[in-house]
């Protein structure tokens, strides 16, 4: 990956979201140059950048992006921006709402999160409905697809 894209992708994330306080990335040259690097500074932005080989840090995202990789991007090869959102879109809601998962008794996340069942971790929502009665689980709350966003607006 060159670090031209990773830079034009950065200055309209900000654009876009506002400066964050901390940006961290792995020690990828994208990410180490210069010009990358010139933009968080430029904006005083707190680099954060994980210890070479600690890929396990962030097991979870990196074996979330090799299946992405190779279950769509790899399989699809994307021409353009736009075509990649619409992909990556589409392939995320498969991926939470179709797609059985080994790690999660061959269920879905979107089955495993709507049930509270499985995968190895109680969901808690700390921010949904006060009203919840006491001794019942709260609503999803915060966490729910793009895609859920999207139809509820509908």
């Amino acid at each position: 990956m060159e670090a031209s894209f990773c830079v034009d992708c950065l200055e309209e994330a900000m654009r876009l979201y506002g400066r964050p306080e901390v940006f961290n990335t792995d020690q990828g040259a994208q990410f180490t140059a210069d010009a990358f690097t010139d933009v968080l500074k430029r904006e005083e932005v707190t680099i954060s950048r994980d210890g070479r080989g600690r890929a396990f840090d962030n097991i979870f995202v990196e074996r979330l992006w090799r299946t992405v990789k190779y279950e769509d991007v790899y399989l699809k090869g994307y021409a353009n921006l736009g075509e990649l959102t619409l992909g990556l879109t589409e392939y995320f809601a498969f991926y939470n709402d179709e797609r059985p998962h080994q790690a999660l008794a061959n269920e879905t996340p979107e089955t495993v999160y709507r049930t509270r069942q499985g995968g190895g971790a109680l969901i808690v929502d700390k921010y949904g409905p006060a009203a919840t009665p006491a001794g019942e689980p709260a609503g999803p709350g915060q966490r729910c697809s793009a895609a859920s966003e999207a139809q509820a607006i509908a």
